[in-house]
């Protein structure tokens, strides 16, 4: 850590991380509706609520800065599972045969 400190990376260690937590989101957000539908937004609103407040009383700036990326990237999932919902409905994306949806007729 103190290398990227020395070295004026931390801008970029904190963006590479990001672009990272994004990526995750993505498939974590599909998986999430294929299984569960819309119904488990509460669920990234709780991991949104609890990294919020996990990076208000950690000290470490690096660790602080990713905990709130991580938080607001759980409340961006809130609304990305409902488009997700919308893609599935349009065929972009497969539906869960075991599930009900409710836009079925």
């Amino acid at each position: 850590m103190d290398f990227i400190s020395d070295n004026n990376l931390m801008g970029l260690a904190i963006g590479l991380c990001t672009f990272f937590i994004i990526g995750l989101f993505h498939p974590i957000v599909i998986k999430c509706e294929y299984y569960f539908g819309t119904r488990c937004w509460w669920g990234f609103l709780l991991l949104g609520l609890a990294c919020i407040g996990l990076s208000i009383f950690v000290n470490h700036i690096f660790a602080s800065a990713l905990l709130g990326v991580t938080a607001f990237s759980a409340f961006w999932s809130i609304l990305e599972i409902f488009e997700q919902q919308k893609r599935v409905e349009k065929g972009w994306f497969p539906r869960n045969p075991k599930r009900k949806y409710p836009f079925d007729k």
